[in-house]
């Protein structure tokens, strides 16, 4: 099995095959349950941050959530990979540290933005609803040619931004990321689109996983894994909303 999703490899759920599924078994249901569980924890602790700087109006005080949030998050996201049976602990972590600092980063963007916030949760949970239905009625085929085509797109995405964050090091800036112009807000859009097929990928896998019969803290991990996409298109949702309302100023 091949996914993008850095959280779900090709070796996740290698040494469950031809374990025969039973009640102590990963569910796709039991799968659902944890990542709800763990939305609700990233978005409790996205509230405190939030609240805090609309009530002070400082900035500044986004900071220690943001950084924080962005630290704890990846040595949570890194331990829980190689850790898998920790997941239900380390994810927790994970998903209340990117809480955090998704907190911090969406109230910067409703500042300059009023109301993006919103459109971007309704978009990214409308996105989740509407893939999960199109792969549950095989509108979608998770092919190997679908499986490396998104593993590819996914690759090129991340040595992009790994450049563009070296550059920006030494002053330059990738005009493809910031800027509100045409091919700034396609190439947004296709990098959503791309996020977007990554829950296809992760929802195969799940699915895949709850086959082989893999053990019920699995369930965790999987939640987890959809975790980390579900934030990136989060995010991207965030940057192509601000690209075009740029535009229309």
């Amino acid at each position: 099995m091949r996914t993008a999703n850095p959280a779900l490899s090709t070796k996740t759920f290698g040494g469950f095959v031809n374990i025969r599924p039973s009640a102590t078994s990963m569910s796709i249901s039991g799968s659902a349950n944890k990542t709800a569980i763990f939305l609700a924890l990233a978005l409790v602790a996205a509230i405190v941050p939030w609240r805090l700087f609309f009530k002070t109006g400082e900035p500044s005080v986004l900071l220690p959530y943001l950084i924080g949030g962005m630290v704890v998050g990846l040595v949570a996201g890194f331990v829980t990979i190689f850790k898998k049976e920790w997941a239900m602990v380390t994810g927790s972590v994970y998903a209340v540290a990117q809480g955090c600092a998704l907190g911090a980063v969406s109230a910067l963007f409703e500042l300059k933005y009023p109301g993006i916030v919103l459109q971007a949760v309704g978009l990214t949970f409308g996105t989740l609803a509407a893939l999960l239905m199109a792969y549950k009625s095989r509108l979608i085929k998770v092919t190997e040619n679908f499986k490396l085509g998104v593993v590819a797109a996914t690759g090129a995405i991340a040595l992009f931004y790994l450049a563009a964050m070296v550059l920006r090091m030494f002053g330059i800036n990738m005009p493809l990321i910031h800027s509100s112009g045409t091919f700034g807000i396609l190439f947004s859009l296709a990098v959503v689109v791309v996020a977007a097929m990554n829950l296809v990928l992760d929802f195969d896998f799940i699915e895949q996983g709850a086959a082989q019969g893999a053990p019920k803290y699995m369930e965790w991990y999987a939640a987890f894994g959809l975790m980390v996409t579900l934030v990136w298109l989060y995010l991207e949702f965030l940057r192509l909303l601000g690209k075009l309302q740029d535009r229309r100023r």
